[in-house]
C-alpha cells in the first residue's frame, strides 16, 4: 500500500483545510485508515481515523466538532476536512493504513502501532 497525503498549506485561525490521502495497492481500499500529526518537539499524535466501509469514525477530543474524516473507494481517497484551524493544530499530518488484523475490526483503530503503512506528510500551518 503507498500512501501520498496533500493538502496542507497556510490558513489563518478560524480557517479551513482539507486534506487528501490516496492511497494505491492491491488492499488499499480494505484498510482502515487514519490521520495523525506531529508538531515540532511533541511526538506524533492520533487525529481521526475511519474504518475500511466508512461507517465508523473516531477522533481526538481535540478536533471533534471541527474535523471530518471521510472517504471514497472508488476514488481511493480519504479526506480529512478541517475546520475552525487552531495555532495548536499547526504540524505534519500524516496518514496511515492500518494493519490487516486491526482494519478488521468495526471500530478503527487509533494507536499509531496499529499502522503499517505511512504516507510522506503535509504541513499545515495556522497562524493567529
Amino acid at each position: 500500500v503507498q500512501l501520498q497525503a496533500s493538502g496542507g498549506g497556510l490558513v489563518v485561525a478560524g480557517g479551513s483545510l482539507r486534506l487528501s490521502c490516496a492511497a494505491s495497492g492491491h488492499t488499499s481500499s480494505s484498510r482502515a485508515v487514519g490521520w495523525f500529526r506531529q508538531a515540532s518537539g511533541k511526538e506524533r499524535e492520533f487525529v481521526a481515523s475511519i474504518n475500511w466501509g466508512g461507517s465508523s469514525a473516531d477522533y481526538a477530543d481535540s478536533v471533534k466538532g471541527r474535523f471530518t474524516i471521510s472517504r471514497d473507494d472508488a476514488k481511493n481517497t480519504v479526506w480529512l476536512q478541517m475546520n475552525s484551524l487552531k495555532p495548536e493544530d499547526s504540524a505534519v499530518y500524516y496518514c496511515a493504513a492500518a494493519r490487516v488484523y486491526y482494519s478488521s475490526m468495526s471500530r478503527p483503530p487509533t494507536g499509531p502501532d496499529m499502522y503499517d503503512y505511512w504516507g510522506q506528510g503535509t504541513q499545515v500551518t495556522v497562524s493567529s
